[in-house]
């Protein structure tokens, strides 16, 4: 499969995806479907939506990278236990399960490195579940590590930034993978506007509630911004917002560089 990452884009550097917009389409696994902002096989990448009805399954695979989704509905279970509405579940590389939903779910998912399947058809008929899943024996390094991190976004304390009317939830800092990343929850009060932001690395938004306004590009209840590294940003909203963050490195206060990352790197 290509990549098929949207390209529509009018502010340089800035890409914004209405998520009620997103084509849905179904999966090689009956009961499952993506919608995706990103699907990039070969690399084997992906921000989206993944949804499952009653009794769809992932298929066994095999992670050789990060992976990390929030849960907005239902709850996906493998011999772990279940990852629950309300919980990021965040996937190692070496992590291997089968995963089912037992009840109808709605994730909002990122992938950063290639799956393994056993079952050639799983990974190469149609659109597999994970975008870059690719066809080969498993073999577990870590059996005893659990596949998945569990994090109760709620439970999470929020934290004061260098930002009036933000404040940040540190839900990963990608430990144990080898990247310098972060994934944060980001909630700004309503008439909040921040200086002008540059970035140091790709940065994938997920804004679960509220309005956000992104260098005149606007998003709300369940879109995604995509925004280019080294691109210079003016974050705002009107109304109040709340979003996921993946960031791929830190941001520059333009007007202070000395004032500390939004993102807590």
């Amino acid at each position: 499969m290509a990549d098929t990452t949207n390209t529509k884009r009018r502010t340089p550097g800035v890409y914004a995806y209405a998520g009620a917009d997103l084509d849905w389409v179904d999966s090689n696994k009956p009961g499952t479907q993506l919608a995706g902002v990103r699907m990039d096989k070969e690399a084997g990448l992906f921000l989206g939506y993944l949804s499952f009805e009653r009794f769809a399954q992932t298929g066994l695979h095999h992670h050789l990278g990060p992976a990390s989704s929030y849960v907005m509905q239902g709850a996906l279970t493998d011999y772990q236990g279940p990852t629950v509405a309300g919980q990021c579940g965040i996937n190692l590389k070496g992590a291997t399960h089968n995963a089912i939903a037992y009840e109808p779910s709605l994730l909002c998912a990122r992938l950063d490195a290639p799956v393994i399947y056993l079952d050639a058809e799983e990974a190469d008929e149609g659109v597999p579940v994970h975008t870059g899943a690719v066809s080969g024996e498993i073999t577990n390094p870590n059996p005893e590590a659990m596949p998945e991190v569990h994090v109760t976004v709620a439970d999470v304390p929020w934290l004061a930034t260098a930002a009036a009317g933000v404040v940040r939830r540190n839900l990963w800092n990608y430990d144990t993978t080898g990247m310098d990343r972060r994934l944060r929850q980001i909630q700004m009060l309503p008439g909040t506007s921040l200086p002008p932001l540059k970035l140091g690395g790709l940065t994938d938004i997920f804004l679960m509630s509220g309005d956000l306004n992104v260098s005149g590009e606007i998003g709300r209840n369940g879109d995604f911004f995509v925004l280019e590294a080294g691109t210079t940003v003016e974050i705002g909203t009107r109304y109040g917002a709340l979003m996921f963050v993946w960031a791929e490195g830190p941001g520059a206060w333009v007007d202070d560089e000395t004032k500390p990352d939004l993102w807590g790197f």
